[in-house]
């Protein structure tokens, strides 16, 4: 048995399980990200905030990110796009990226 998780039911349920691991910008384009690759995918995903926040990162910006990864030689947004994806956040420069 599948609940149908609303925008709404998943930032609550992040705000009171995860309050401090995405902003609700950033929530509200991973969740709008998850509902799309269900869609591609033809597949139910079952709700784990666990499981998100050890999959996905946000970051304030590139510099932000290349600080967190610099064991690696990112010079621009289409190297991350090489090795992972990308869940940016309008409008700002805020992203998210599935960890790698």
């Amino acid at each position: 048995m599948k609940k149908t998780m609303t925008l709404f039911d998943f930032l609550d349920e992040f705000k009171k399980i995860r309050p401090n691991n995405f902003s609700r910008d950033g929530l509200t384009a991973l969740y709008n990200y998850l509902v799309e690759l269900e869609e591609d995918m033809k597949e139910d995903f079952e709700f784990d905030p666990i499981a998100l926040c050890c999959e996905y990162t946000e970051y304030e910006n590139f510099k932000d990110f290349q600080t967190q990864h610099d064991e690696f030689d990112f010079k621009t947004m289409d190297d991350i796009w090489g090795v992972s994806s990308i869940i940016e956040i309008p409008p700002s420069d805020k992203f998210i990226v599935q960890n790698f």
